[in-house]
């Protein structure tokens, strides 16, 4: 079993970046494949992107896509989400997730395993 805890959250304003860490303990997280979803107030949870298990492949939302990047550092135990060019509809709770397919999903409930979540509040 792996556990999860991301970090990096904070408030930033409006076209500010940020960068978000998943570390994971219990097992070695190149086991898994990883993803980040997101979930704002009164709206369902959503994928925002993942990444496989080496880091040859990864996946984005299409409002994420061209501002977020998802990478790996499998040494480090530690997966990473750059966002740049924040917008206010990109405040949410940050939450990632492992699941152990070759190809990740998309779907959150193909994710097994999931961190606690971190707040990024843009401001407009």
């Amino acid at each position: 079993q792996v556990q999860l805890v991301e970090s990096g959250g904070g408030l930033v304003q409006a076209g500010g970046s940020l960068r978000l860490s998943c570390e994971a303990s219990g097992r070695t997280l190149s086991s898994y494949a990883v993803g980040w979803f997101r979930q704002a107030p009164g709206k369902e949870r959503e994928f925002v992107a993942a990444i496989s298990k080496r880091g040859a492949g990864t996946y984005y939302a299409d409002s994420a896509q061209g501002r977020f990047t998802i990478s790996r550092d499998n040494a480090k135990n530690t997966v990473y989400l750059q966002m740049n060019s924040l917008k206010s509809e990109d405040t949410a709770v940050y939450y990632c997730a492992a699941e152990d397919r070759t190809v990740p999903a998309v779907v959150r409930g193909e994710y097994d395993y999931w961190g606690q979540g971190t707040q990024v509040t843009v401001s407009s």
